[in-house]
């Protein structure tokens, strides 16, 4: 994955704001041009906090989409369409504070299940699990932020996902990792 330089991580923070500014007023957003790496299909999260409390977060964790369509897209849906928020109020938005976060492409953790623990990198991976009809992720900033061990950041994204601790054990259940470029305000 070609990382992003300082420079486009605070154009990909801006892009979200003003794309979150531009539908509380209601207008039309038309983004300013971009780098030319805007135009790649990455994976992408944008978390909203405020007062260091989460406020939305929403994403797109597979490279569908040019990053600058997934931030205004991201930032929309995490501001407006999170389902354990209401929606962002006017009066809140500079309150709000926005991290990006630019995924490299999932891949399957190598190995056995019971060995998957093991090939997680507390702070560079973020995980996904799949199975049984279920999806979790978490980004690799949670498992630094509460401490979690290997085996905790893989229990916590069952949980995630709906399914019971430990279920990343199981061969029917799909363990991916991915890294995360983050900029902040």
């Amino acid at each position: 994955m070609q990382l992003l330089h300082e420079g486009d991580g605070r154009a990909g923070i801006a892009l979200a704001r003003a794309a979150i500014t531009a539908a509380l007023d209601r207008d039309e957003y038309q983004p300013p041009p971009l780098p030319p790496i805007f135009d790649e299909k990455r994976g992408v999260f944008v978390t909203l906090t405020q007062n260091k409390e989460l406020r939305g977060c929403i994403g797109l964790p597979m490279p569908v989409m040019p990053l600058g369509e997934a931030i205004i897209e991201a930032a929309r849906s995490a501001a407006f369409r999170d389902p354990r928020f209401p929606p962002l109020r006017s009066q809140e938005l500079p309150l709000i504070r926005i991290e990006l976060t630019v995924l490299s492409l999932p891949e399957e953790i190598p190995g056995t299940p019971e060995a998957r623990a093991d090939q997680v990198i507390i702070g560079r991976h973020g995980l996904i699990i799949q199975g049984r009809g279920r999806s979790g992720l978490l980004l690799p900033q949670v498992a630094a932020e509460y401490g979690w061990s290997g085996a905790e950041f893989l229990d916590q994204t069952c949980m995630k996902a709906g399914l019971p601790p430990g279920c990343w054990r199981d061969d029917q259940i799909t363990a991916l990792r991915f890294e995360g470029q983050i900029f902040s305000e």
